[in-house]
This record gives C-alpha cells, sequence and structure tokens, in this order.
C-alpha cells in the first residue's frame, strides 16, 4: 500500500453553481474545526482562497461538488502539489470515491491514517500559429481539437514525436490522459485505462473514411495536431472553444505538474467505482 497520508492544513470549497454545496462544505468545516483543525470554507472560484492555495498555504483541498469540480480543482492545485479530496454531489462522479452521505465515515478514515495519494498524469496544449506560441494550458481530461458551429468534419493530422501518425476527416480527435478515458473519450468509443498510467490516448471523434480506432501513444510520447482547413477549435477539459485557423498546431505532451487525488482503500479501488458508475448510468433508460 502506499505512505499514509494524514493532512494537518486543510481548506474546504464549494461549486457554488450547485445547490447544498455550500451547506455541505460548511457542515465538513464544522466537523473538521471539531476535530482542533481551523478550516476556511468558501467558494472554488473566490481569487483570495485561490491565492492562498496557490501559495502552498494549504496541505489540502476538499473539493465539495461534481467531477467539474474536481477538474477546476485540479487545474488549481496541481501547480502547487496540493492534494485534492472530492464529496459528491453531482450525477456520476467517476473522479470522486465519497458520497455526500459517507464523508464522515472516510473522514475517521482519514485520521486514522487509511487515505494514500494517487498522482494523476496530465497534459499540456500549446497553440502555435506560424511557429509562434499563442497559449499553453494544462488538462486533467483531454485536450480537443473538433470543429466550431458549422456541422462539417473538419481535417486534421496527427504526428507523434515528428513522424506522421495519421490523417483523419472527423468531428474532432481527443488527446486524452488516463483520467480523461472515463470522460469524452469514452463516449467516443475510446478505451478505459488505468488512472496510474501515463500514456496520450487519442480517439477520433465520428471519423468519416479515416482510421476509426483509438491509439494509445507510448509512455512519454508527445503529439501535435494540425490543422488542414477552417473551423476548427481547440477546447480544454471542455472550457469555451478557441478559433483555430488552417495550418495552427496543437501540440500535446505530458504536463510537469500532476494532479494529486487523496483516496482510500487499496488501488482496486478504481474498478469498483467505474463499475458502480456505469451500472447507475443504465438506471431509468428504456427497455
Amino acid at each position: 500500500m502506499p505512505d499514509a497520508f494524514i493532512p494537518k492544513r486543510p481548506v474546504v470549497t464549494a461549486y457554488p453553481k450547485m445547490a447544498d454545496a455550500f451547506t455541505e462544505a460548511e457542515a465538513i468545516a464544522s466537523y473538521l474545526k471539531d476535530r482542533g483543525l481551523e478550516t476556511p470554507c468558501g467558494s472554488l472560484y473566490d481569487e483570495s482562497l485561490r491565492k492562498h492555495v496557490r501559495n502552498r498555504e494549504f496541505d489540502m483541498l476538499i473539493a465539495v461538488g461534481g467531477d467539474g469540480s474536481m477538474l477546476r480543482a485540479g487545474h488549481l492545485c496541481a501547480p502547487s502539489g496540493v492534494p485534492i479530496l472530492g464529496v459528491n454531489l453531482g450525477r456520476l462522479g467517476f473522479l470522486i470515491q465519497i458520497d455526500r452521505k459517507e464523508w464522515r465515515e472516510y473522514f475517521e478514515k482519514l485520521f486514522n491514517g487509511e487515505a494514500w495519494i494517487e498522482n494523476r498524469m496530465m497534459l499540456y496544449a500549446e497553440h502555435i500559429r506560424a511557429g509562434e506560441s499563442l497559449g499553453g494550458w494544462n488538462a486533467l481530461n483531454e485536450v480537443v481539437v473538433g470543429r466550431g458551429a458549422t456541422l462539417r468534419p473538419v481535417r486534421l493530422t496527427a504526428s507523434v514525436d515528428g513522424r506522421q501518425l495519421t490523417s483523419y476527416v472527423a468531428d474532432g480527435l481527443i488527446a486524452s490522459t488516463a483520467t480523461g478515458s472515463t470522460a469524452y473519450a469514452l463516449a467516443a468509443g475510446g478505451p478505459i485505462l488505468p488512472p496510474e498510467l501515463r500514456n496520450i490516448l487519442l480517439v477520433p471523434i465520428a471519423p468519416h473514411l479515416s482510421v476509426d480506432r483509438a491509439v494509445v501513444l507510448s509512455e512519454g510520447s508527445s503529439v501535435s495536431i494540425i490543422v488542414r482547413g477552417e473551423n476548427a477549435v481547440l477546447s480544454i477539459d471542455g472550457q469555451p472553444p478557441i478559433n483555430l485557423m488552417e495550418d495552427d498546431h496543437v501540440d500535446v505532451r505530458a504536463a510537469e505538474v500532476t494532479a494529486q487525488f487523496v483516496r482510500f482503500g487499496d488501488p482496486g479501488y478504481f474498478y469498483r467505482n467505474l463499475t458502480a458508475h456505469m451500472n447507475e448510468n443504465s438506471i431509468g433508460l428504456p427497455r
């Protein structure tokens, strides 16, 4: 088993657009104060709180919300090396072990030394036009180059480690982490990867007369996605799209930072969590 993790300076954050998130977050902060831990509590978007996280003033961030909150927390915490513990108020919660009804039980385990830190690779995506970098972003789930507002497919070329892999005519191409393999990449027909892998997964979206299989790159490989037409956009972890022009490159490689999650039980939790959520998703569908 990995080394035990017991926090001493936690902070509790809530996703402000989710009903009951602040109520649950305040209950958690109160519980921690009863244990002698002075624990700030606020919005995940509060800039003052975020500044304290960036300054490494906390040794754990508790994110009350759903998978989207975990993505935002990952972007905030990874550069500072602050581990994240999620409490799920959302629908699925692929990234979260703890449901809102269970957090007291799990927090007892946390302070009994039964928690450990799981490291997950992030991606770094750089937008390059005519040899000039126009921006760079970290992604926990995926980097997507896809069609914009039009219904026409985009034409893309993918090169791996400087060698052309293939061309696509498709709605888009996903470059995913193992974490993202249970997100958009899964919906597009990609495989589920174990979370500890440090490989990039390439999954085409609705390819037309193109390679229609997902490709798992070797650990350490990088990919360059080149736009061969118009109307393409870039999206990082589902954030608002950035317009791309013909011949723009989106270069994707493993990020220098790593997202850290607080976990409980043996590493096989991932498969139990996955099976539970996949079964949940089928409830209520017509037979």
